[in-house]
């Protein structure tokens, strides 16, 4: 389990509680890239052309729940091959395995920031993109309560 939102230097959870958020799944190695400061999508996925103001992430593992969030600063087309923050090591290990697009938008954002209290799977689990805002992600104690709350 993380310990993040344990650590004097986490940046504090202080975004405006109506900010629009997108909710997306990450594996170990997305949330790694995640932690250096962006996020790839396929471009024909519908959040790279939704509006929000931050991005919520559902980690499959080890935690199993919504951990942290972060502020969105940026995004970035890519085309396979060309100049941007992905490198090739990146699309093998976080597009190859999911898609054959050749172009992405990466997100990219602030330092995450833990939850206080992360949103725990209780079996519901994400998929795809879940959009609600940070009041949403703070109030809710599970996936299901936040289904609940959340678009799709």
């Amino acid at each position: 389990m993380d310990l993040d939102r344990f650590a004097a230097d986490s940046p504090d959870d202080d975004a405006p509680a109506g900010a629009s958020v997108c909710v997306v799944a990450t594996q170990a190695a997305t949330f790694e890239r995640c932690r250096e400061g962006f996020y790839p999508a396929p471009r024909s996925y519908d959040r790279t052309r939704a509006a929000f103001e931050y991005m919520a992430f559902y980690r499959t593992d080890p935690v199993s729940a919504i951990t942290h969030y972060a502020r969105v600063t940026d995004r970035t087309e890519q085309v396979r091959g060309g100049a941007g923050p992905m490198s090739e090591a990146d699309w093998a290990a976080l597009i190859d395995p999911f898609s054959e697009e050749d172009v992405v938008v990466v997100f990219e954002f602030d330092e995450l920031v833990p939850l206080d209290s992360p949103v725990e799977n209780d079996g519901h689990g994400v998929r795809g993109a879940w959009y609600c805002d940070v009041g949403d992600l703070r109030e809710a104690a599970t996936l299901s309560a936040l289904s609940e709350r959340a678009r799709t």
